[in-house]
């Protein structure tokens, strides 16, 4: 199945000049320049009801243009029931706020169970969006909120409004180690030359920068938030990692699991058994993609977390602050 529909308009006096491509981006731009070339490529698109599949020709102004318009829908996954935390949804977006260990998307030796099949069920159109909607991803442990697209037009912004640094995404999480301050981490980062599922910072990989700020302070242990400029993978875990202070229970970069000296036995009873990264996307904050208004959300931080901190707090009461 594909959606189907059709774009008219004519072309401003203002774009005289301008290429045919150029034109239809200015006039149409709730879809992407490489989706509007597309059409143009693939016999989709009439200027003065002549088709025109050149994208560098030039438009003189007052020319009356049609796309007929194809997006193919999502066939390849499967609907399946699984149970959304919807923090808010109107006609364009939905915001969740996604559970520890389900995988954002289908993906190599998974096939199915995934935020993008639950996402399928919950609104069958979204098979009309690529990739149903999903702009953003979180880690399969990682918990906390998404904005997903409805629509075409919407995800077209979102993905712009990402790219553009419109989008704040800011984090909570528990670093091992005393953090003294606050800072900001700008290393690029790309795949590890030699470990296949890990990230590095390495100087051949894409820019990334990450700012945190120190939220709470323990024995042997800091609570942060942080907040990204960009979208690697990993991002947060490997410039954490990067600083010497991976997060806690990170399995891909915290090392081996390391357990603070004189700590109580419920503090290390907590470190062993916190198996994942302790990170949390707890805010987002954007412009809506279509009617302009500010939304701002907020998901709390998840029980396994806010046990693993309280139990910190009350083993800093204990013994105090032992600056590392």
């Amino acid at each position: 199945m594909s959606q189907q529909f059709q774009l008219t308009g004519i072309v401003p006096e203002e774009l005289t000049g301008k290429r045919l491509d150029q034109a239809i981006a200015e006039m149409f731009p709730e879809y992407s320049r490489s989706r509007l070339k597309e059409w143009i490529l693939d016999d989709r698109v009439w200027v003065n009801d002549n088709l025109l599949n050149i994208p560098k020709t030039k438009m003189m102004g007052g020319e009356s243009v049609r796309i007929e318009a194809e997006i193919e829908a999502e066939q390849r996954w499967e609907a399946q029931d699984i149970p959304l935390d919807i923090i808010y949804e109107d006609e364009d977006i939905l915001v969740i706020n996604k559970p520890v260990g389900l995988v954002v998307h289908p993906g190599a030796g998974i096939a199915d169970g995934t935020l993008l099949n639950a996402l399928l069920h919950h609104d069958p159109a979204l098979s009309e969006v690529p990739r149903a909607g999903i702009i953003h991803r979180l880690d399969k442990e990682t918990t906390g909120l998404m904005v997903v697209a409805k629509t075409v037009p919407a995800q077209t912004q979102l993905v712009a409004m990402l790219q553009d640094r419109e989008i704040t995404r800011e984090y909570e999480a528990v670093a091992i180690g005393t953090i003294a301050a606050g800072g900001s981490v700008d290393q690029p980062i790309g795949r590890h030359p030699t470990k296949r599922t890990h990230m590095a910072v390495i100087e051949t990989g894409k820019p990334a920068k990450t700012h945190y700020r120190v939220a709470e302070r323990f024995r042997h242990y800091t609570r942060l938030r942080l907040r990204l400029e960009s979208g690697r993978t990993h991002q947060i875990r490997v410039h954490m990692a990067h600083l010497k202070h991976p997060l806690v229970g990170d399995p891909l970069y915290g090392g081996l699991r390391r357990l603070p000296k004189k700590a109580t036995d419920e503090l290390i009873e907590q470190i062993k058994s916190f198996k994942r990264q302790a990170l949390h996307a707890v805010r987002l904050q954007f412009h809506h993609p279509i009617h302009g208004d500010w939304m701002e959300f907020e998901a709390p931080v998840p029980e396994d977390m806010q046990t693993l901190i309280q139990t910190m707090r009350e083993e800093t009461k204990l013994f105090g602050l032992d600056e590392e």
